[in-house]
Parts: C-alpha cells; structure tokens; sequence
C-alpha cells in the first residue's frame, strides 16, 4: 500500500510540476504600462531599453533588466531637449504629442549612444556617456530631423541612420555625430518598406530598427494595412545598401513595432508593443526562432501570453513609486519615476521651502490645467492602480485651483479652488466631453484634504475615478467616473499629475505632503 501510495504522488508531482513552472512564468504584456517606441540592447548579462515620453521631462527614460521582464528606471539621456515656447508651454503654444519621439539606442566600444528626433524643433539629436546609470550625458544635434531611425555602427567604422516612412532612407554620418557626412548623399534603400502587406497600406511603413547578425542586415518596420492591424515587417539583406528582400514577419492583436534581443543563454526574443486604449503603448516579449536565416516571430504566428522567463515582481518602485517628499538636507531632486509636463520652471517649486512638501508656487495666471506648469507626473499602470496624495491649501490664493489630476487630452481632477475670503471648496472637474465640467463641489473648512484617483484598464474599461477625504481614512466618491480615452493630440497614456495654477493672481502655493502609488480598486469597483 505504501508504494502505492508513494507511486501516486509521484506521478501527481510531475503531473503538476508543468502547471507550477507555468504559473511562476513571465506573462504579456511585460510592462501594463505606457512604455512605447522601445529599443533595446544586452550588455553582458545587462538589458538596457529606451523609450518614448514625447513632452515630459526629463526625457527619453532608459531602463535596465536582468531578466527582460523586471524593469528598473536608471537614467534619462536629457532634461531638457530645448528651451522654446512650445516645449516651456509659454504663449499659448504646447507640444502635446510632439518634443521627442521614438529613440535608439547602441553601446558601441564602451559608449553608451542613444538618439531621437523631434518634429516640432526640426532636429535629430544624439546623446553619449560612458555612464548609461550616472552620466554625464553629452549632448550632439543636427539638423534635419531624421524620422524613426536607427542608429547603426557597421563593421568598417561607418556610421549610418536609417529613417524614413515608405521609402526607407539612409544617410552616413560624420565621426564627431554633428550631422550627416560632408560629401555624402543621402539614399533610398527600400523604395516601398510596406510592399510585403500589400497595396493600399494605409499607414506607411515606419519606426526602423537595424540589426546586423551573422553578417546580414535585418531590418524591422512596421506599417498599418488598410482595414487591418499594425503589422511587423522584417527586411533582410547582405549589404547595408541592399537590395532588401522584405515579407510580414508578425501580425496579431496590433503588436508591432520594435526590434530583436538576445539572451546570454542564445535565446531571442522580439520587443514590441501593443496599443491598448487608456494605458498606452504597452511592452511585449515575443519568442523568436530561426529558419533560413529569417527570424520567425510567435508561438504558431502569435504572441504567447505566457513566456519562459522569470515572472514580473511588479512595477513598484522600478517604474511607478511612492514618494513622501523627505529630502536630505539641500537635496532638491525627484527619484526617476517623475517625469514634468513640458520643462518646469525651477523659480517656482521646491523640495526646501517647507521641508518633507512638494510646495508649486504660481507664476503666472492661466485658463486651463493642460497649460499649468510645474505639474508633475508619474505613470499609471494596469491592470488597476490608485494615486493618493495629501494638500496643504492654506497658502492659496482667490483664483488658484490645485489637486490630483488623471491626466491625458480628456482629463478630470479631483482637488481645491480656492475663493475669495478664504473661502475654498473640493471640487470635482471632468473634462471627458472635451471641455472642463464642474461636477461637483464641496466647502472645505479646514487646511488639509486627502485627495485619490484610480483607474481600470481591465479588459480595457478605461474608467477613472476619484475620491476625497477629510481624515485619510474615510473616503468619499466625487463627481462620476472619467471615460478614459487615448487621444492622439497627447500620444501617450494616461498619467497622475500634482498640479497648482492660479487663475486671478499669482503667488499662492501648496504643499503636497505625499504620494502613494497602489495596484488596487477601491471595494465596488
């Protein structure tokens, strides 16, 4: 009886042993957060990936893994791209969906080079350190701006962008990295990068990344047939120059854009990313095999939902983190999670006036929380997530509006206006129809208020919601939930901003006591 016994857990141990390994797996999508435009390279048993955040600063946020699903924040290659009205949100002017775009990013005889372009400024730009972690970063640029390149150092020294939209495009570059080569010109190498989906490809093919592996060039494209989905591309070829032959390398769910990585072990994967709704641009890994020198993305043509590699530990602190605002003595920074709307005006917040506060002091007057500077932000992640933070109101001025904001094209808020004799409300604003709505307003008598914002992307629902609190313990709904909607205009997910702007006078302030971060819904949601 006891070998039987004995024989039978046996066979039930491996019988579950599959289904343990399985739960304790890697899932998609690798990050269920707006993290798009990735590149990504190994250096020794290191990934590094880059990326894209567009108008916030710092900006083009680097991440380094040891496992390509657990990521941490590391560096930005620059904290300020350039000082103009658009990017200042200065004279009416923004760059909503503009400042940076898709990057790349090289390690190239112990140099660290990252690059990105931006359309607005007219320019391509090239950011270097020996330091990818510490810095400094020094700054190259030039003119034009290259669209959707890859940065590329060939065998014999040359260095090239590869760049375009349909007809892919190369150009050499000169040794110092300020501006395409003197006596050079610059040429097509794929006439029609979108051929292999078809005719009528309704968005041209784009975002470049070029891999030089067993001495062929493989370059990867995207584009968005008509009626279809966005769809990877892969060229390959044995000359840089070409001729490139091209054929449809991955077309599921609308996963698409990105490059290949290989693993110490020799394993590869492809890196790409997945449009979905409210959150963003989000990361997946997807399984990659070779055949006749071509690489075959997928599982049966698909992206797996589940991966063999280590499972995520979540996005807290690496990506997302709270943050209780207590400095060391003199310390006037944010850990890398934050990000600024657009370049901040240093005049007019600080870490020091009040010790342990976020104080935002107004500058100026303004009509509209999109145009508030001196908003910060982190991101918002899925499947749920929730932001709290505590306010100090007393310093506000008649006019001043300042709170917790879920911020995107179609934002709402939840925090203080301020009136004139002191008075001041908590107000509920949802601008989900496109403009500003008052939804609701409560007199606040005292100082202090707790303030919270949560959001589902499950299965894409996309609602924000928004709660106050007069002792950080009970928590009351405010206004109705906020139709969450990626928009184009801002080309980014959504975000949680600390926001103060005055609309009468300037020079009133408030204090933001804290910022926690959280991976739950309110119970009922």
């Amino acid at each position: 009886m006891k070998k039987t016994v004995n024989f039978f857990c046996l066979v039930l141990a491996k019988l579950l042993l599959p289904l343990s390994l399985f739960a304790q797996s890697a899932s998609n999508p690798v990050i269920f957060a707006d993290v798009p435009d990735m590149a990504m390279i190994r250096v020794g048993d290191t990934y590094y990936m880059s990326s894209t955040t567009m108008h916030m600063n710092p900006g083009v946020p680097i991440m380094s893994s040891k496992d390509l699903v657990n990521w941490k924040l590391i560096s930005y290659a620059y904290d300020k791209l350039e000082d103009a009205d658009d990017l200042n949100l200065s004279n009416g002017k923004n760059a909503y969906g503009r400042g940076s775009w898709a990057s790349s990013l090289r390690y190239h005889k112990g140099v660290f080079y990252v690059s990105t372009f931006a359309g607005n400024t007219g320019k391509t730009y090239i950011y270097t350190t020996k330091n990818i972690e510490k810095g400094p970063w020094k700054a190259h640029s030039f003119k034009p701006s290259l669209h959707d390149h890859s940065l590329f150092f060939d065998d014999d020294g040359k260095i090239y962008m590869v760049y375009g939209s349909g007809k892919i495009m190369m150009a050499e570059l000169s040794e110092d990295l300020s501006g395409i080569k003197a006596g050079t010109t610059q040429q097509v190498i794929i006439d029609d990068a979108g051929a292999p989906t078809g005719p009528n490809t309704g968005l041209p093919a784009e975002g470049s990344q070029l891999f030089k592996i067993d001495g062929k060039y493989y370059l990867f494209n995207i584009n968005w047939p008509r009626g279809g989905m966005r769809t990877v591309i892969v060229h390959r070829a044995d000359k840089i120059t070409g001729p490139y032959e091209g054929r449809v390398a991955l077309q599921d769910k609308g996963i698409a854009q990105g490059g290949l990585i290989s693993t110490p072990q020799g394993q590869w994967y492809s890196y790409l990313f997945r449009d979905f709704g409210a959150a963003g641009r989000i990361p997946y890994l997807v399984p990659v095999t070779w055949q006749d020198g071509w690489p075959i993305l997928g599982v049966g043509n698909k992206a797996p939902d589940k991966l063999n590699l280590p499972p995520s530990r979540g996005y807290i602190p690496g990506i997302v983190a709270s943050d209780n605002f207590t400095r060391k003595q003199n310390e006037k920074s944010f850990p890398l999670v934050w990000q600024w709307n657009h370049n901040p005006d240093n005049r007019f917040w600080s870490l020091t006036q009040r010790p342990g506060f976020f104080r935002i002091t107004t500058g100026r007057t303004d009509t509209s929380l999109l145009y508030a500077r001196n908003t910060l932000t982190q991101r918002t992640f899925g499947p749920e997530c929730s932001g709290i933070t505590a306010i100090d109101v007393s310093g506000m001025k008649d006019g001043d509006c300042a709170g917790l904001v879920l911020l995107q094209a179609k934002y709402a808020w939840i925090g203080v206006k301020a009136g004139a004799d002191g008075e001041r409300s908590i107000v509920m604003i949802n601008a989900d129809s496109g403009k500003p709505v008052e939804e609701q307003r409560i007199p606040l008598k005292q100082k202090t208020v707790y303030l919270k914002a949560e959001c589902n992307f499950k299965d894409r629902a996309d609602k924000g919601y928004f709660y106050y609190s007069l002792d950080g313990k009970t928590w009351t709904a405010a206004g109705s939930p906020l139709k969450m909607a990626y928009t184009i205009p801002q080309f980014i997910g959504y975000r949680f901003g600390l926001f103060n702007y005055a609309t009468k006078s300037t020079g009133g302030h408030v204090d933001f006591d804290f910022f926690r971060i959280g991976d739950k819904l309110s119970a009922g949601k």
